[in-house]
């Protein structure tokens, strides 16, 4: 007899968090109690894992790695940035796909990224319709910068936050201890190039006013250099010692950002080169010593500290994707609903892709303080719930005890592509 039963596609997208595993993990799990999906098959590297097919077959993992994944940073199958072509004017990476897709037996596909990503799969449904091909595509939420629409906050966002509060908490306390005598200023330079939500999580390392951080620099806030020096000086006389957590991408009023490299990545996003040192060179002018750090992948890649409301909300959403493309809903992404701030309750929603595409989520100006170098009690307010509870980590031999997979592909039925 025929087995009814489909397989499922799952790819992981763009940069990864420290948390989307367990979004993988929600699908797998939720996959294999399935009456209507056969197997996972989870794309090596992305959407380039469906196109090469590279198809790694879960089911070969036994039941304790898959749930290992909870307690693993990274991209467990590999991620990708890789933009597909536009449909309308090249259509041969769609039709390679549906040609996977037809010779693998898939009917679901999920990806799981940000709002590139979410455009791809709105895309991918997008032409299914049009070839008429039984495909029910969800996008899963992830992203580190919290800049998705609709959705309260994204998942990989609630432990960066933890981890840069927590960074600043720590580091400004070692820059207290030495600021007599050596150095006056630190700088911390986060992720988050339109959407300084990472940078302004910090806020949260502070229990009152003269706390660091000190200075906060958001792209949502103009950067003005004199005025950024003088805040910097008045700081240092009344603290003894400045903390500042700088988005890297603090940009100008022209647009520009401080850190510009001039590079682009496969969005044609800017590649930016470090706003830490372009800021220290201007408070090394003043006379004053200083050291910097730029987080860069130990902010998204930092499990021993992730928030427990994070990692519950990244299963969630990968569960609530099975859930949907089992029941028929296509060209949709789950969404996280906030229900109450204290206590914090949330639940999962829905919203069409086609809202989500190509739409950044920014800081709003009532979370930023009139001098735009603080977070507002509202900011704080919205803040707070997403770094709360710890994520438990096990421990093997003094480090964490994460999963290695077998990553077996399934054999290959078609040609090449190029």
């Amino acid at each position: 007899m025929m087995n009814s039963k489909k397989n499922a596609f799952y790819a992981q997208s763009g940069g990864v968090t420290a948390v989307i595993n367990a979004s993988a993990c929600g699908v797998i799990e939720t996959a294999a109690k399935s009456k209507k999906i056969n197997k996972v098959l989870c794309g090596e590297n992305g959407i380039l894992g469906a196109l090469n097919e590279n198809l790694i077959d879960t089911s070969k993992e036994s039941k304790t790695t898959i749930a290992k994944l909870k307690n693993t940073p990274g991209g467990a199958f590999g991620s990708c940035r890789f933009k597909l072509q536009d449909p309308v004017k090249q259509k041969k990476e769609y039709e390679r796909l549906f040609e996977v897709f037809a010779a693998h037996d898939i009917n679901y596909f999920f990806y799981n990224g940000g709002g590139d990503s979410q455009d791809t799969t709105f895309k991918i449904s997008e032409m299914a319709k049009k070839l008429k091909f039984p495909l029910q595509c969800i996008g899963i939420p992830k992203t580190v910068d919290n800049d998705l629409p609709f959705t309260d906050c994204s998942p990989g966002f609630g432990s960066v936050a933890k981890y840069v509060a927590t960074s600043t908490l720590e580091a400004g306390l070692d820059v207290k201890s030495m600021a007599a005598t050596s150095t006056k200023v630190f700088i911390l330079e986060v992720m988050g190039r339109h959407a300084g939500w990472i940078a302004a999580a910090s806020c949260l390392a502070s229990s009152n006013s003269e706390d660091p951080p000190h200075i906060i620099l958001l792209p949502e806030v103009p950067f003005e250099k004199n005025k950024f020096l003088t805040q910097v000086k008045q700081t240092i006389r009344k603290n003894g010692f400045c903390v500042i957590v700088a988005s890297e991408g603090t940009q100008m009023k022209n647009g520009k950002f401080l850190a510009d490299s001039g590079l682009t990545d496969a969005f044609g996003h800017k590649q930016l080169g470090g706003v830490a040192p372009v800021l220290s060179g201007m408070i090394s002018k003043l006379g004053l010593k200083n050291h910097w750090a730029v987080a860069d992948y130990l902010q998204r890649s930092a499990r021993h500290i992730a928030s427990k409301t994070d990692l519950d909300q990244a299963y969630a959403v990968g569960e609530f994707a099975v859930k949907l493309a089992t029941s028929g809903k296509t060209a949709v992404m789950p969404i996280i609903k906030r229900i109450s701030d204290a206590p914090y309750k949330w639940k999962i929603d829905t919203v069409s892709l086609k809202k989500v595409a190509n739409v950044e989520k920014t800081v709003p100006k009532k979370f930023i303080s009139k001098n735009g170098f603080k977070i507002t009690s509202l900011g704080r307010k919205y803040l707070s719930p997403l770094i709360q509870g710890e994520a438990q980590t096990n421990f093997n031999l003094g480090i964490p005890d994460v999963a290695f997979l077998k990553k077996d592909l399934l054999k290959k039925k078609l040609k090449k592509f190029n």
